[in-house]
């Protein structure tokens, strides 16, 4: 039996050692990370997609069907045939090689009519599978509008994989339920978008902060004099043009899209205890403390002992069980981390403590816990 414990031992600097602070100025404007676009950063108010969906059938399976434990595709069958003027009876209908299926897709904004879009297709009852199926045209609706379709779907249904059986032995690639057609929908009915609120255009920040807020605000105002940016709050930009100003919505939007910020970023630190994995964000600062790692081995070997018996004894041979308790204890490793450490100071400590990943989830957490650390610690 093996056991290894891991101590991390953590204190402030020691007492009667004082510091004196620095002043730490916060700086909207600072550079400390990587420049990214706005497009990559925000959206524009009222661009959006639009989910579509409708309750399709797929044909043309070889057995691998709805059964008549999920009549609603024979149903389906029914009420298409009544359309090409065939009345046949729902119960005498056993069709394997029909699938009852939830056809899904995503409308991208500013698609006009005759746009391809892709389609996604599930199978709603028991059927095995959808290889080689062919879904019959249906029509794409809006959540809670039944009277427009804005798209219309039809094609072969490409599932990536495949699912055999024969004997007994069955072999499968993927899940095969679920398939795409590639450009499987004609978009027939555009969606209306609206970019200008009362004469002002929007950004809303795909992860919300203030000082990001602010420093898109700045730039805006920077590189064009013509507008006036200012930060709603942590989750959104306003742009309003200036009196007088030649203002195009559209083309301030492409001017305003590629210029570029520092986004600012929350110290965070994720933890995933069942992989063992850890992210820290570049923002994390260590304070003053001391680290101190090491193992203890205890080892419990088990073995079997013949005795014989003593001559004339008239005794019988037996099997005693002894026991080797062995204990190993490696040298402590100490590491010290000195005022305002960075990222890059705790990973050399890391790496010269050789601790595990286990370990260094212990050690963070235990920062943390002392105050060493401050950040967020997000834990998976």
């Amino acid at each position: 039996m093996k056991m290894l414990f891991s101590i991390a031992v953590l204190s402030l600097c020691a007492s009667g050692v004082s510091q004196k602070a620095k002043p730490i100025v916060n700086d909207r404007s600072s550079n400390d990370g990587p420049s990214v676009r706005i497009k990559d950063l925000a959206r524009v108010r009222g661009v959006r997609s639009n989910q579509l969906s409708c309750i399709g059938v797929v044909v043309g399976l070889e057995g691998t069907g709805d059964t008549k434990n999920s009549p609603w595709a024979q149903q389906m069958i029914v009420n298409l045939m009544k359309d090409y003027g065939v009345k046949p009876d729902a119960g005498q209908i056993n069709l394997k090689n029909v699938a009852l299926v939830m056809v899904t897709a995503e409308l991208p904004p500013y698609a006009r009519p005759g746009n391809r879009i892709d389609v996604t297709v599930s199978s709603i009852g028991d059927a095995k599978s959808l290889q080689g199926g062919y879904l019959l045209q249906t029509p794409l609706y809006a959540p809670g509008n039944k009277g427009v379709a804005f798209a219309v779907a039809m094609g072969p249904v490409s599932i990536g994989g495949f699912n055999f059986s024969s004997g007994g032995t069955s072999r499968q690639k993927n899940h095969t339920n679920v398939g795409l057609i590639t450009d499987g929908a004609i978009v027939e009915q555009a969606v209306p978008t609206q970019i200008e609120f009362n004469g002002s255009l929007y950004l809303e920040l795909r992860d919300p902060d203030f000082t990001t807020a602010m420093r898109v605000a700045d730039a805006i105002n920077a590189a064009m004099p013509e507008v006036r940016a200012a930060a709603q709050d942590g989750g959104g930009v306003e742009i309003t043009p200036l009196a007088g100003a030649n203002f195009d919505p559209v083309t301030a939007l492409s001017k305003i899209e590629l210029l570029s910020v520092v986004p600012d970023v929350e110290a965070t630190i994720v933890i995933n205890e069942r992989t063992g994995t850890i992210v820290v964000g570049g923002n994390v600062k260590i304070g003053p403390a001391m680290i101190a790692q090491g193992g203890l081995t205890v080892k419990i070997n088990q073995y079997n002992e013949v005795i014989q018996p003593l001559p004339f004894s008239k005794g019988t041979t037996e099997t005693q069980k002894n026991s080797d308790v062995k204990v190993d204890e490696t040298t402590v490793n100490i590491g010290v981390m000195k005022p305002n450490a960075t990222l890059d100071d705790l990973a050399k400590l890391f790496r010269a403590l050789k601790v595990s990943p286990r370990d260094m989830i212990a050690i963070i957490e235990a920062l943390k816990a002392q105050g060493a650390i401050k950040a967020v610690i997000k834990t998976q």
